[in-house]
């Protein structure tokens, strides 16, 4: 195999990498503020992508207005699910939150079906024109608006967590809920924003993939286990390490690919995901014997 079939192989890696990272970031807001796995974070990807085909299709807006109506209304969808289905249980046992958000993903995919159809559904490319020629590989200029956008993203939660009142209330609430209180910072409300960021992110990854890979009622799944694995790979908690192991996964994936496969991509993260829990259950960049309280 020569440079340049490597390199493809590398910049497809990373394209997926970075979409893997914008799900983990939505795992870890959450996980943060609840320390609860939301395993419906796969539909908010999902439904990202169904919302924006239904505004640009349907409606006829323009895509950009499109998209950031899928942002906003899977932003809006995470907040009531928070409301309606994790608040009634907050102070309830960890394993029947997860199962709840279990029920949630199927319950938005099946309503997603009958909402939007069984068909795949696409949106046009952000910026027409052919691929770009990078030392002998090609590159989707939808690409680089996956790049760009992951990146602002992870710039725009860095800055929020450590500069805002706001941010550093849900770190604060993150690390001692019952001391996070009595400074007067309230956790539902914290909860409820760690809901909405969480979707927009999810929202935002349906978003801008869905020029390349089109979307589907049932796509959710498929980004959600990916986005765990590489939130469990990085370090769930912890919103950089989860943006290192999107790109570690998808660096994996695509070199599984290049070397065995294509037939064990997809499993690749499921044996990331075991190997990680085995051996190292804290994630590349996490600390052993942490204690949430």
């Amino acid at each position: 195999m020569g440079a340049p079939e490597l390199l493809q192989f590398a910049l497809a890696g990373l394209k997926n990498g970075s979409i893997y990272a914008l799900v983990a970031l939505g795992f870890t807001i959450v996980y943060a503020s609840t320390g609860v796995i939301n395993f419906a974070q796969g539909e908010f990807v999902m439904l990202g992508g169904m919302l924006s085909v239904w505004a640009h299709s349907t409606l006829g807006l323009p895509l950009p207005l499109a998209a950031l109506i899928g942002i906003l209304g899977t932003a809006v969808i995470g907040v009531v699910f928070e409301l309606l289905a994790i608040r009634p249980r907050k102070d309830g046992d960890p394993l029947a939150l997860i199962i709840i958000t279990v029920g949630g993903s199927l319950l938005l995919s099946n309503l997603a079906r009958h909402v939007f159809g069984p068909s795949e559904r696409s949106l046009p490319a952000f910026t027409a024109g052919p691929s770009l020629r990078f030392l002998g590989a090609t590159l989707e200029r939808q690409s680089l608006w996956i790049f760009g956008l992951t990146a602002l993203a992870v710039v725009v939660l860095t800055v929020f967590y450590s500069r805002t009142r706001l941010g550093r209330a849900m770190r604060a609430c993150s690390i001692n809920r019952t001391a996070a209180r009595l400074v007067g910072v309230d956790p539902k409300r914290l909860v409820t924003i760690s809901f909405a960021l969480a979707a927009a992110l999810g929202g935002l990854a349906g978003v801008v993939t869905t020029p390349l890979t089109q979307t589907a009622f049932n796509v959710g799944s498929s980004f959600g286990i990916k986005g765990f694995a590489a939130a469990i790979l990085g370090g769930l908690g912890n919103p950089i390490a989860a943006v290192i192991g999107g790109l570690v996964l998808g660096l994996l994936e695509s070199m599984s690919i290049a070397f065995l496969s294509s037939t064990y991509k997809d499993a690749i993260s499921l044996v990331v995901l075991l190997l990680v829990l085995f051996i190292r259950p804290q994630g590349l960049l996490g600390r052993g014997g942490r204690e949430k309280v």
